[in-house]
């Protein structure tokens, strides 16, 4: 999955999941998000997503989408929905939810990452 999603020319949505993991077990949490990710892939209007999560359990992930129906469709998703409520029961001390409409973008989306640097053994 390259981190830079790959989108259409603007307007899109994009929502944007910035959180604080709970000081619990997150194993659940991550083969959830593996399931999560590879389901959306297959909802109409989904664009693609960007992760990123810290070490110190700070991480947002923006998830592009066509339009508002698209995310409100994957927000009925019966998985995605059992994760929300996790989420909120259990996985985050906090969480913020924002909806955006893109109107204008710019960049090097033709710019690929680098190999991975090997390190010496």
């Amino acid at each position: 999955m390259p981190y830079v999603s790959r989108t259409p020319k603007p307007p899109y949505h994009a929502v944007v999941f910035t959180s604080i993991n709970a000081d619990v077990d997150h194993t659940e949490h991550v083969a959830m998000y593996g399931r999560l990710v590879e389901r959306a892939q297959t909802h109409d209007g989904y664009l693609g997503i960007e992760p990123a999560r810290n070490a110190d359990g700070t991480g947002v992930a923006v998830v592009y989408f066509r339009d508002v129906e698209s995310i409100n469709a994957w927000a009925r998703d019966p998985e995605h929905q059992v994760a929300k409520r996790k989420g909120r029961e259990l996985w985050y001390s906090h969480y913020m939810i924002r909806i955006c409409k893109v109107e204008r973008e710019y960049g090097r989306p033709d710019h690929e990452p680098p190999p991975p640097t090997r390190r010496p053994t």
